[in-house]
């Protein structure tokens, strides 16, 4: 039987970490409040009206979290400029025809669910696959339309001036109507790509067995050695041996796809 070894690959930045958790927990928080300050539940109570403000809270809690929201995702735009290649803005991007070539591969196999005629290791991306950068490439440009249409819908009852930044918006798009429903739609968006991201991240890492859950907590993730070998042309494969503890030791991007 055929050994297979695997190193420790540090993938995942503690910033990235940080980030995809807050990320999440948000979107979380903001399509439930959503929800309800689109469709608000009528309770009904004898208490003082000053103790039954909940809708009140639960528009402040949906505020609050967008600022959150839209402060962490400039803080990951800034990782994407200083953190490593597999955070990196050029991780998201199809640059190269091996890049390419890898968009076909995981459609052909992830999505057409076909088999490979010859099995080729290095198809298997360390990082993220370039299907998953280009959606996350998309999720990107739909978090611009939520904090774009939700600033916009809060401008008038805000004193600070970020949500007013916003205003042209709501004219833009022909009235507040209009703006509330690319808002909404926008969060079913969210939602559909939340349930096939977690699919797919269970997916992959039981078919894999790479560490593909546990990576966005400790940062790690097994790669097979052979994975992680040079092959220019047709010589003679020589290996990487990359630092558990050091990220700058991981092959070069020009090695492998990220």
């Amino acid at each position: 039987m055929e050994s297979r070894n695997f190193k420790r690959v540090y993938v995942w930045e503690l910033p990235v970490r940080i980030f995809h958790w807050i990320n999440a927990l948000c979107i979380l928080v903001l399509a439930i409040t959503g929800f309800i300050i689109a469709d608000p539940v009528a309770i009904l109570s004898n208490a003082e009206a000053s103790e039954s403000y909940w809708f009140g809270t639960v528009r402040f809690i949906h505020f609050a979290t967008a600022y959150v929201f839209f402060f962490n995702m400039l803080l990951r735009i800034y990782w994407a400029f200083a953190g490593n290649k597999y955070a990196s803005w050029k991780a998201f991007l199809p640059f190269s025809k091996k890049r390419w070539n890898n968009i076909l591969h995981v459609l052909r196999i992830d999505i057409l669910l076909q088999n490979e005629k010859v099995h080729d290791i290095r198809n298997i991306s360390v990082g993220h696959n370039m299907v998953a950068s280009l959606s996350y490439i998309a999720l990107f440009v739909l978090a611009l339309v939520q904090v774009f249409t939700g600033f916009a819908l809060y401008a008038d009852n805000s004193d600070w001036f970020l949500p007013d930044l916003f205003a042209w918006v709501v004219p833009l798009l022909g009235g507040d109507f209009a703006v509330r429903k690319v808002h909404h739609i926008a969060t079913w968006f969210f939602i559909f790509f939340t349930i096939v991201h977690v699919y797919l991240v269970f997916y992959h890492d039981w078919l894999e067995g790479r560490g593909e859950v546990s990576s966005m907590f400790g940062g790690y993730k097994f790669i097979r050695e052979d994975r992680l070998k040079k092959t220019p042309g047709n010589t003679k494969e020589k290996s990487e041996q990359p630092s558990e503890s050091k990220p700058e030791d991981n092959p070069k991007e020009d090695e492998i796809i990220v």
